[in-house]
């Protein structure tokens, strides 16, 4: 499905999206799904995920503020999805900073998402290669993980987005390139988790490869339109919310290549 086809799937069916994800994360990764034309939910107590996952159409994973609890939820929740079908977005947030978010990442991992997203720091150190992130932020270019997505693509058979000045993805046997944005997304907390929760709603309406790509290609192009308007990383927030919601179908094309 190309993402024009996806972003139209989207508005139609306006998928329940449910993300389990930071508290930082909660209120943007919410509004950027609204804004794409979807619904979403932060449910993460431990006592209802398994039950109220088999209702979502997709579910997103993001280990930024991890606890035991949460870890707890997000295991459940997972096998929940893989046992009702539904496709789960794994964003493995600074998994490398300490032992116990190791542990978790490569648990989680081993559930097989359908779709793993991060930046190229968090992605070399999923696949066991060294990097230089710091915390949640990259030391290392797009390039330098091509090698690690394609490893982790094919040996948990999913489709892996590295997201950087030219995102990547690859699902080990076709790849693309998105472009676009602006300087002033890194600036804005927690957009980069939006991304995975958008990623999860494009995944509820179609192929894993189509839906992050359509994803990406929806992101770069907000950013693109927002950079326009925007006076610094506050305003931006504002105009890419609405930049999302004014994107499309036609428009994501101009991102991929």
């Amino acid at each position: 499905m190309t993402p024009d086809v996806m972003l139209t799937a989207l508005r139609d069916q306006k998928p329940l999206v449910h993300c389990i994800t930071n508290y930082v994360a909660m209120n943007i990764a919410a509004n950027v799904v609204l804004a794409a034309g979807a619904s979403p939910a932060m449910v993460h107590a431990p006592e209802e995920v398994a039950q109220f996952t088999p209702i979502c159409g997709g579910l997103t994973i993001n280990i930024g503020t991890l606890s035991g609890s949460w870890l707890q939820s997000m295991t459940a929740a997972a096998s929940s999805a893989a046992a009702n079908d539904i496709p789960w977005v794994f964003d493995p947030v600074a998994h490398f900073i300490t032992d116990y978010r190791k542990c978790a990442a490569q648990s989680l991992l081993a559930q097989r998402p359908t779709i793993v997203r991060g930046n190229a720091s968090e992605i070399l150190a999923l696949a066991g290669e060294a990097g230089t992130g710091k915390g949640a932020d990259s030391g290392d270019s797009v390039e330098a993980a091509w090698g690690a997505a394609k490893a982790l693509a094919d040996q948990f058979g999913t489709v892996v987005a590295i997201s950087g000045p030219v995102d990547y993805l690859t699902d080990g046997k076709q790849e693309a390139h998105v472009s676009g944005g602006s300087d002033l997304m890194p600036q804005v907390t927690a957009l980069g988790c939006s991304q995975t929760a958008l990623m999860g709603a494009y995944a509820a309406t179609g192929p894993a490869f189509d839906a992050a790509l359509a994803a990406m290609a929806h992101f770069k192009i907000a950013g693109t339109a927002a950079a326009k308007l925007a006076q610094g990383p506050g305003s931006f927030q504002m105009h890419f919310l609405d930049a999302l919601s004014a994107a499309q179908p036609g428009d994501l094309a101009g991102a991929i290549g």
